[in-house]
């Protein structure tokens, strides 16, 4: 089965001006199509070809792995955004984060550490660690938690195709944007 690049939640100009429209013209329409494509051309002969991507990206290896985890990666970053997002997050998602970070701002603050400790490009995770608790992760390059037993809950692309044409090479200035767009209510959803 073809993997498919998943259609946008909402128009480019949405999360404006957080993320431009021109950002994220370049960064679904080319880079996260690119990695949809190349998983594609990769898939054949593989013997995964029937199979999900997230199926894939547990199970395959190489190029074959780091663009399928491209894909699926871009494909829950986006599901963590939103033009209604920000704020703080309510319910369940946010006792936990105050029960095991004490409050959101040092949530925040150990997540924008994580983030910006990154040395290179990847990837910033909120995940549910299998005793219940949540954690903060960061994976280089086509990393994921998919591949583990923790489940994602937020992810933030620190890749700079993310952020260069909106904010050149400040990630810092990125990371305060993106908590102006976070879904929290689709990231509160995902507990288990």
């Amino acid at each position: 089965m073809a993997i498919e690049l998943p259609a946008l939640p909402w128009p480019h100009a949405a999360l404006a001006p957080h993320i431009s429209a021109a950002t994220l013209e370049q960064h679904y329409g080319t880079h996260h199509r690119a990695h949809v494509e190349e998983t594609n051309r990769l898939l054949e002969g593989s013997g995964l070809e029937a199979l999900g991507l997230e199926e894939i990206v547990r199970r395959a290896h190489g190029r074959l792995f780091e663009q399928a985890a491209q894909a699926w990666n871009h494909a829950f970053y986006w599901s963590c955004l939103s033009p209604r997002g920000g704020g703080e997050p309510g319910g369940r998602l946010g006792e936990l984060l105050a029960r095991q970070y004490g409050d959101v701002a040092r949530f925040r603050e150990e997540f924008a550490r994580m983030a910006l400790g990154l040395f290179g490009s990847g990837w910033a995770w909120l995940v549910q660690r299998p005793d219940g608790a949540l954690g903060i992760v960061a994976t280089r390059g086509a990393g994921t938690p998919l591949t583990g037993a923790d489940v994602p809950l937020l992810a933030c692309d620190v890749w700079e195709h993310a952020y260069y044409l909106d904010r050149q090479n400040a990630r810092a200035d990125y990371l305060e944007a993106f908590w102006k767009v976070v879904d929290w209510d689709a990231a509160g959803a995902r507990l288990r």
